[in-house]
């Protein structure tokens, strides 16, 4: 008897190892796949995505979208930026190309074009027009970047068998990550209201888009109003919903809930990319191109980059610490959800590779910051090119004047005579000194001297991987923590500062086990790390490196 009880003793403690084992095993372990390739990748871009808002809110998301991916996936929580302005075409660039303003060119979301002394946006390109559009919102292309992205050296590895579609309520949130070669790229047009794409790509719209913008989404999206999903007083990882700080969406003279968005008129397009219902829109739309592509159906792997516009929108009108963004975020959980499950019906568990990711974080409103005795504060940029103009002016010898600012910047006319006689660098020293005299300016320094700047190591290396000659500008100054230009509502983003460069990053789906690790790995790792776990050649401007956690 006593032998039998020591058996049973035995062979259960043996069961409940073998048990636990298996339970490790399980969680430890690389999920399961079905070919040696995923068959589609997935890359989400959440504009203006702070890393905080990971673990802010992390409480009250569910459990299928941003937990889902933290518990399943693999975070990196030191991911930071590297160049410099922190703007939304440079983050997009720098994911998809592992690459910096320096060399693949895209020094902001505007330049001024040193040859011809004219601004130009990120994505323009007079020699295409609209499809699906006829006003200058169609006239864009990915022709001012100057290297290849990821999706593009997919396509490359097959001999372009590979599909490869960029979609984002943003021109250049779609553009720039699909790379040159892409398939195409869709974006929103605020004035009609649909999906629209250039002659760059295609001649005409495919019918599956067409039939997806006659279902006039936004319309009856917007039909429904904005309110809170939880009662308000349950927002209280936010200030009070009505601030004398937060902004006003265009067309509604309020910024307290509820918004009522169904009798905007011609205004209601613009005013729906303010809300939340951009970013299921987006999603949606996204759903609809796997489907209706086929992607992830063929024999080799598919890319499909979304970048999420609405949350960049709300952030700037409303900041980090209001009720608007807290509840975005919380319905950004549920369409993430929905769009995860979709991904596990129409591709299969195990089978996708899926990563998220921001293209830059936001500063906290200058005033929101004062109120709790943080330091802060706001400037103009044109306020201060008067200021510099009119010093200038005032001097007792011949200077030209300054042309532009931009992305903390200052521009001079090349073509002017003075410049032409004597040369930029006693111009650069005077706006240096002049600069340095701002009280809301830290530094300021002639940039193509910067090496031998007293700035801290890291601020150096930021200007220095951004500087473009053919783009940048002549002088540039940092701003103190805290201080943005703008008004005195709402935010902005583009410093070097951590509210603006920390990014959040998670890998989740094929070959992808679960982890979190805290060493620090630049947004270029990204492109070089998809080039690792796909077995592709990295960018062909790609200074990133392999994140050797997450190829493990």
């Amino acid at each position: 008897m006593v032998n039998k009880c020591r058996f049973s003793i035995v062979l259960f403690l043996l069961t409940l190892s073998i048990s636990v084992s298996a339970q490790q095993n399980k969680n430890t372990a690389k999920p399961a796949t079905t070919q040696s390739q995923p068959k589609l990748v997935i890359g989400l871009v959440i504009d203006q995505m702070r890393w905080d808002y990971l673990y802010k809110f992390k409480k009250l998301y569910g459990k299928g979208g941003f937990n889902r991916l933290l518990n399943q996936g693999f975070s990196c929580d030191n991911t930071m930026i590297t160049h410099l302005p922190t703007y939304t075409a440079v983050g997009h660039t720098g994911i998809y190309t592992g690459s910096v303003p320096a060399i693949h060119g895209i020094v902001g979301n505007n330049w001024i074009d040193r040859a011809s002394g004219k601004n130009v946006y990120c994505t323009d390109d007079s020699t295409v027009t609209g499809v699906g559009s006829n006003n200058e919102a169609g006239k864009m292309s990915p022709r001012n970047m100057m290297t290849t992205s990821i999706a593009d050296q997919l396509r490359l590895s097959d001999n372009f068998k590979s599909k490869v579609i960029g979609i984002s309520l943003k021109d250049r949130g779609a553009i720039l990550p699909a790379g040159h070669s892409a398939n195409v790229a869709y974006w929103f047009d605020d004035k009609e209201g649909k999906w629209i794409t250039s002659t760059y790509y295609m001649e005409s719209l495919p019918s599956w888009v067409n039939n997806f913008n006659d279902k006039k989404m936004p319309d009856s999206l917007m039909a429904k109003g904005w309110n809170v999903i939880m009662p308000i007083k349950d927002y209280d990882l936010s200030a009070e919903d009505k601030e004398s700080y937060e902004g006003k969406i265009p067309g509604i003279n309020q910024n307290t809930f509820p918004y009522t968005t169904n009798n905007l008129g011609d205004k209601r397009y613009k005013a729906f990319k303010y809300t939340p219902f951009g970013n299921t829109y987006t999603l949606k739309f996204a759903e609809s191109a796997i489907e209706n592509e086929q992607l992830g159906k063929g024999s080799v792997t598919d890319f499909l980059a979304v970048s999420l516009s609405s949350t960049d929108y709300i952030g700037h009108v409303f900041a980090p610490n209001s009720v608007e963004i807290e509840d975005t975020y919380l319905r950004l959980d549920l369409d993430l959800t929905e769009f995860l499950n979709y991904l596990d019906k129409t591709i299969g568990v195990g089978n996708y590779l899926f990563f998220l990711t921001a293209d830059h974080g936001v500063a906290h409103n200058p005033d929101f910051m004062k109120e709790h005795k943080l330091p802060s504060g706001n400037f103009e940029d044109n306020d201060l090119m008067k200021s510099l103009n009119d010093t200038l002016k005032s001097l007792n010898r011949s200077v030209p004047q300054v042309m532009a600012i931009d992305n903390s910047q200052i521009y001079f006319n090349d073509n002017d005579e003075l410049i032409k006689a004597n040369g930029k660098e006693i111009f650069k020293d005077i706006i240096v000194s002049l600069l340095e005299k701002k009280s809301f300016i830290s530094h300021a320094f002639d940039i193509e001297k910067v090496s031998t700047s007293t700035l801290p190591t890291v601020m150096i290396e930021m200007v220095k991987n951004s500087y473009y000659p053919k783009r940048s500008g002549d002088v540039m100054f940092i701003p103190n923590p805290g201080f943005l230009d703008g008004g005195k509502t709402g935010t902005t983003h583009g410093l070097w500062n951590p509210y603006d460069a920390h990014i959040p990053l998670v890998w989740y789906g094929w070959n992808i086990k679960s982890g979190r690790s805290h060493k620090e790995v630049h947004m270029t790792d990204i492109a070089a790390t998809l080039a690792a776990l796909l077995d592709i050649q990295m960018p062909n401007g790609c200074v990133g490196k392999v994140i050797e956690e997450v190829v493990r």
